[in-house]
């Protein structure tokens, strides 16, 4: 039956939260072709985009019990789905972009993917989601500046952990619903990259963008192992390879989205705060990785990124 499967023509679904020309939607949109140049057409690929088929974590779902073949989502949803993808969310784990990328283009990322197999879900490929930092209605340079401040943070035990070290009020609540609680003053602030500040119209309700860049958690693609069992090896192959192969377009756009973005947030009168103290928050991060990092594996992991050079 396997070897049956390799000849017949394969539609998958994918979905993403953000619209069509949102870096991560390039970046499937680029799995897409892949997969098509290579099987001559036999394999493509839908991509559902701006949330049509549901919340991340909606999807996430439906990807659970094969009713959707593939989604794009942040690490952060897949924390309390398997443990490993923790690491790369880590508060001040990677000291730049280079240096995220070097780690998980690493056998580190192909293990950290590996890790969610058991738990239903094949890890393809991580992409690029830039740095995260807080954004205000005012300027934060040092920890003290976010004491007491109501933060929206993802719905993740380690996000809430993260705020909390932080000394500010963590709030969870899907991003959907972020710019109405902050306009009427349901939460003071939020954290996130700056496309995602310029995409959600956050800077039009709050205007300073402060570079704590606490975090630089990547998206992750990730597979229905349902769906992925059926397959074929060799469409498997073809499949895990085109993923890896979108990552580099997926990086370009992400880079040209930031850049883009950061006009349209000073156009928009933001104000970007660069002197930003981040020693004083990195050093209030230990409960948060004595809380989560606790397998030896995990903290094997942290090691191999920290002592990469």
């Amino acid at each position: 039956m396997a070897c049956a499967n390799s000849v017949l023509a394969l539609e998958l679904k994918a979905a993403d939260y953000w619209d069509e020309q949102y870096p991560t939607v390039k970046g499937l949109k680029r799995m897409g072709e892949l997969l098509a140049e290579r099987t001559k057409g036999r394999i493509t690929m839908k991509v559902f985009h701006s949330g049509a088929l549901g919340t991340e974590k909606e999807t996430l779902e439906q990807v659970k019990i094969g009713a959707l073949d593939l989604v794009r989502v942040n690490s952060s949803p897949m924390n309390n789905i398997c443990q490993e993808t923790i690491v790369p969310t880590l508060p001040f784990l990677f000291r730049s972009i280079d240096h995220m990328h070097k780690a998980l283009d690493s056998a580190i990322g192909d293990e950290i993917l590996a890790s969610c197999d058991a738990k239903g879900y094949i890890g393809l490929a991580f992409y690029d989601s830039g740095a995260r930092s807080i954004y205000s209605k005012k300027p934060v340079r040092t920890i003290a500046d976010v004491k007491g401040m109501k933060l929206r943070v993802q719905q993740s035990d380690m996000w809430v952990s993260l705020v909390n070290a932080m000394g500010a009020n963590p709030t969870p609540m899907p991003m959907g619903e972020v710019y109405t609680a902050m306009r009427t003053g349901l939460v003071d602030a939020a954290e996130n990259n700056i496309p995602s500040y310029e995409n959600s119209k956050h800077f039009e309700v709050v205007k300073y963008y402060s570079k704590t860049e606490h975090s630089m958690a990547p998206e992750m693609v990730v597979f229905s192992k349902l769906v992925w069992d059926k397959l074929s090896a060799e469409d498997q192959k073809i499949i895990r390879q085109a993923a890896k192969d979108s990552v580099p377009a997926q990086r370009k756009a992400w880079d040209e989205r930031d850049q883009a973005s950061l006009k349209v947030v000073l156009a928009g009168g933001a104000q970007i705060i660069s002197d930003v103290n981040k020693k004083s928050f990195a050093d209030a991060m230990g409960p948060v990785y004595e809380k989560f990092v606790t397998t030896p594996k995990m903290k094997d992991l942290v090691k191999r990124v920290q002592d990469m050079k």
